[in-house]
């Protein structure tokens, strides 16, 4: 790293994005089409947080270049190549994320991107916002310069865990509140349905705080996007434990439930430790939801064309081989015979509703969708 490929002339983007945009040679795992481009401020200090699951954290070591994102890793390109590889491809990609970082020059730099950005290319621009350097001006400057979705990486949906993994509890410097302020704001600003907040399962929330942070947010014309915790090397997390496969199933299938006014929150109990004990629904709703599909993919910005997830981002919370954790396509005939199994769903759902062939499911009947 030098201070001549940093930007606003230079940007990280991630391998997936650089492979799209065939500026690394390379194929996806599975065919995998991306339609989003993420790309990253870089710096030469990197980013001033501390937060103890992130790659880029501070106190992480090693040289800022050399660290991952969400386990990807990230090269440099100059930011005329970037845009001009967007202008190029355009008519096959749905968006582009710019991703701060919390550093001094974040605002002024994401604004000159756009500024560049927008003079070639007229795919839509999301950001996904560094809160402590924000204001209402800035974030105003965004939606006047043709940003039309904003992202707040949350990360964790109560105080506690906030402050533990993010703030005082890592000298990390960052405030719960601020983040609030900035996603109220924002969703002020934008409107409703052009703001999400990212959640990470796995850092101390439990399923019941999880499940009813979703409701929480859609109950604002916000959207929840899902993530799943997987430990970076030499992060303050390295050695923690991913959650569940099973834990991270059940809770994108009740997260979509619960989004598509299918079930409410009263239908799901919890045990003593908020962990998602039992759910009250018709088999027939969930046997829907499931063949869809759509429950297990990525949760990501749009495509304002086709109005499917744009940013896929494949392989953040999984390695190719793995079981997929959220799919950046729909997931076929037999990765749905795989979800169904991963669900185990004999062992929570209690209120079984009608089958398919019109006869009634009882508790015994189910166990042979496991």
């Amino acid at each position: 790293m030098t201070p001549n490929n940093t930007s606003p002339d230079y940007l990280r983007t991630s391998q997936a994005a650089a492979l799209s945009m065939r500026l690394q040679a390379g194929r996806f795992y599975r065919d995998i089409e991306l339609g989003g481009i993420n790309v990253l401020l870089n710096y030469e200090s990197g980013c001033h947080a501390n937060c103890a699951y992130c790659g880029l954290a501070r106190e992480r070591p090693g040289d800022y270049e050399e660290k991952s994102f969400i386990r990807v890793d990230w090269p440099v390109f100059k930011t005329k190549q970037i845009i001009d590889r967007m202008e190029k491809y355009q008519h096959r990609m749905g968006r582009f994320c710019i991703s701060q970082v919390v550093h001094r020059r974040t605002h002024e730099d994401t604004m000159e991107i756009i500024r560049q950005y927008r003079k070639q290319v007229d795919v839509p621009i999301s950001v996904l916002v560094a809160p402590p350097v924000l204001n209402r001006e800035r974030i105003q400057e965004m939606k006047d310069a043709g940003v039309d979705m904003i992202g707040v990486g949350l990360d964790a949906v109560t105080e506690r865990v906030f402050d533990r993994r993010r703030g005082k509890g890592v000298r990390g410097g960052l405030v719960w509140r601020k983040y609030w302020e900035v996603i109220e704001m924002s969703r002020e600003i934008f409107g409703p349905w052009n703001v999400n907040c990212h959640v990470v399962v796995g850092l101390g929330d439990s399923d019941e705080d999880i499940l009813k942070f979703i409701v929480h947010v859609k109950s604002r014309q916000i959207f929840a996007y899902l993530f799943h915790f997987y430990p970076e090397p030499d992060s303050r997390m390295a050695r923690s434990k991913r959650p569940s496969l099973l834990r991270s199933r059940k809770i994108q299938l009740l997260k979509y439930l619960l989004e598509k006014d299918q079930i409410s929150l009263d239908q799901i109990s919890f045990n003593e430790k908020g962990a998602i004990a039992k759910v009250r629904v018709e088999w027939a709703i969930v046997d829907r939801a499931i063949d869809s599909g759509l429950p297990f993919m990525t949760n990501g910005c749009h495509d304002v064309t086709t109005g499917m997830v744009s940013c896929t981002r494949p392989f953040g919370s999984y390695r190719p081989g793995e079981p997929f954790r959220d799919y950046p396509f729909v997931p076929t005939e037999e990765d749905r015979r795989q979800i169904r199994r991963q669900l185990r769903l004999s062992g929570w759902i209690e209120n079984y509703g009608v089958a398919k062939n019109g006869e009634r499911i009882s508790e015994g009947s189910l166990r042979w969708r496991k």
